[in-house]
């Protein structure tokens, strides 16, 4: 039939071929009569993941069928598409789309007419119908979930999209973050609603914000609360016991049909049934996994231990926003307090280290509220490597070994928020010098415990930039540092070699905070060699000006100052290897500097420029003493 035909034609290795069977698709479904016979043959499914294609123009003729499918089909057929899971690929759309516009998706520039934008305009017209169609709060499948995803996504940054909001999508909000239900997709649903309400904080009215805030914070906390190291085992056993039973009833129900089977046979002959196996009707495939990230089927514990995970997370996410925006709106969530911020601050540090600690950017409201439900508290317990008996529990089942990547990211999300915290809360907030003191054995442990310290790229990025924060800390309140130089050493070399400039950058900066520290203590020269040593080979031969640059502040520091310093310039030769650097750091800045580095960075790198010959100016004075 015409149908078949041009669904057939969707699975064509040819972009071209795919996008005239969409829009064929897309026109003939205009015509109502034709809708049913498109459903019966899996339109939806088979659609599907053209939103997800490689081509620019198949995304935008695929999303556009599906658009005219909910819009022509009606109330019923937008229902039959979210039983479908038409969401899932939608969502994973609308958040490509997302990151598309922030990166100028390379999809867009290869010569293709179509644009990000033009995918995206299906896309969100294809969510406003569903949505017309199906409430949010009301349908029991997995459309909440789907639509809170994207309603998180769509509200980050979207100043177009505050102004829109009324009092009746924010009521909504709020009735979910007071949910009470116990399931981790309902942790999950209302841990998505609370990332909505904190990207529209601006729209909401003042007399509601504070009541919110505490209703978002305690959604946030009580996601933290739950521990996956104990419940993911548990879901595991439920699982397997459930598995069980239902094989159990399996087996008397083949018992008692065996029978039958004869009568079965001869009438599926007759109505012309599926192809029959082991003597049971098979039953046409409507199972609609691959656009799932979890099985729908027989995989209810699998798909909340997914939940608590996501919602874990996204709330680690959602601290993170918390503790590193700077956006004046912030201020709103102080309502009419007179409490002035700078007070939370600590005492400036001395000129040239300033950047050290602050901005301190949190409101007084927020930060109160992050200490009251004991967020970094929280935070700092799921730095810890996933628990043993979880990873076993994934590690020996093959469907649930996906959630080893999923407990790993909770972790690296959690460092990445304690460096905000770090960043952003003063140190007593945080529980003094003796807190900082346990956190900082805490990091080094992670770092130094395992028998190699962890290669993963994202763990080094996190880990590293929350030690950065920290030892910034140490230092300006004068705690004795916990690494020893051997532990540095390793952890800089380990930290030099990965491709993450970020990694790079922490790694000097650590190097740089502790030699400084260093050099104001007696018999501290040797360890200063090395550091000074590691600091030059990065400076002279890193490919990136960015961490060359870094390299060089971070000598600048270590032998700013004292007689330890001075005797360890002297001893690996700084001012001379200062002396060859300088111009090959300035011919690369000249060449290489505008075609590959933002203006920001090229700002820094100026002024990096002009202090390494101030510094090489007082490196020659202390040479003359």
């Amino acid at each position: 039939s015409c149908e078949i035909h041009r669904l057939g034609r969707l699975q064509s290795p040819s972009a071209d071929v795919r996008e005239f069977a969409c829009a064929s698709i897309s026109r003939l479904v205009q015509q109502s009569q034709t809708i049913p016979g498109f459903l019966q043959r899996d339109a939806v499914r088979r659609l599907g993941p053209l939103l997800l294609d490689r081509s620019l123009a198949v995304r935008e003729t695929a999303t556009g069928a599906l658009r005219n499918l909910s819009a022509c089909g009606g109330h019923e057929v937008c229902e039959d598409m979210v039983k479908q899971d038409v969401m899932t690929p939608l969502t994973a759309l609308l958040r490509e789309c997302c990151a598309g516009f922030e990166t100028n998706d390379a999809l867009s520039l290869k010569g293709q007419k179509n644009t990000v934008e033009d995918v995206a305009n299906e896309a969100v017209n294809l969510l406003w119908n569903l949505c017309w169609s199906v409430n949010l709060l009301s349908y029991k499948s997995l459309l909440p979930l789907s639509l809170a995803h994207c309603l998180h996504t769509v509200t980050e940054d979207n100043a177009e999209l505050l102004c829109s909001m009324n009092n009746a999508v924010l009521g909504t909000l709020e009735s979910v973050l007071r949910s009470s239900q116990a399931d981790m997709a309902h942790t999950l649903l209302r841990t998505l609603a609370a990332g909505s309400v904190w990207n529209l904080k601006s729209s909401l009215p003042t007399a509601r914000q504070a009541q919110t805030l505490n209703a978002l914070m305690a959604t946030l906390s009580q996601c933290l609360e739950l521990d996956a190291g104990t419940l993911i085992p548990q879901l595991r056993q439920a699982e397997v016991a459930r598995s069980a039973t239902a094989s159990e009833a399996g087996n008397m129900e083949d018992h008692q049909a065996a029978a039958g089977n004869t009568a079965v046979e001869e009438m599926d002959e007759e109505e012309g049934v599926e192809p029959r196996t082991n003597g049971k009707a098979t039953k046409i495939d409507k199972d609609f996994s691959d656009l799932l990230p979890v099985s729908p089927r027989g995989k209810e514990e699998l798909r909340e231990a997914t939940a608590l995970l996501t919602a874990q997370q996204t709330s680690l996410e959602i601290i993170v926003n918390m503790c590193c925006s700077d956006d004046p709106s912030d201020d709103e969530w102080e309502e009419a307090s007179s409490s002035d911020e700078s007070e939370m601050c600590p005492d400036g540090l001395s000129e040239g280290n300033t950047s050290l600690l602050s901005p301190l950017c949190l409101s007084a409201e927020v930060h109160g509220a992050l200490i009251n439900h004991n967020i970094p508290e929280k935070v700092l317990k799921k730095t810890q490597f996933p628990s043993s008996e979880a990873m076993d529990v994934c590690r020996h089942n093959p469907t649930w070994k996906m959630l080893i990547k999923k407990m790993h990211r909770v972790q690296y999300r959690a460092l990445t928020c304690l460096h905000n915290m770090l960043s952003t809360m003063d140190a007593e907030s945080l529980g003094g010098a003796a807190a900082l003191q346990a956190v900082a054995q805490h990091l080094s442990t992670l770092v130094f415990s395992p028998p190699d310290i962890p290669k993963e790229e994202e763990f080094l990025e996190a880990v590293t930039g929350a030690m950065r924060s920290l030892l910034q800390i140490i230092a300006y309140m004068k705690i004795p540092q916990c690494m020893t130089p051997q532990q540095l050493m390793s952890l800089s070399e380990a930290a030099t070699c990965c491709d993450v400039v970020s990694v790079r950058v922490n790694a000097l900066a650590i190097l740089g905070i502790t030699g400084s520290t260093l050099a104001q203590e007696k018999r501290t020269a040797e360890t200063l060699q090395m550091i000074g040593n590691a600091l030059l080979q990065v400076a002279t031969k890193d490919a990136n000006l960015v961490v060359c640059g870094e390299a060089l502040d971070a000598l600048f520091d270590v032998f700013a100052d004292g007689d330890e310093a001075e005797r360890a310039a002297e001893n690996i030769n700084l001012l001379s290897a200062l002396k060859a650097l300088q111009p090959v750091f300035k011919a690369k800045i000249r060449k290489e500097g505008k075609g590959k580095y933002s203006p920001e960075q090229l700002c820094v790198l100026d002024n990096i420029k002009v202090n390494l010959r101030r510094f090489i100016g007082y490196l020659e004075t202390v040479v003359k003493k």
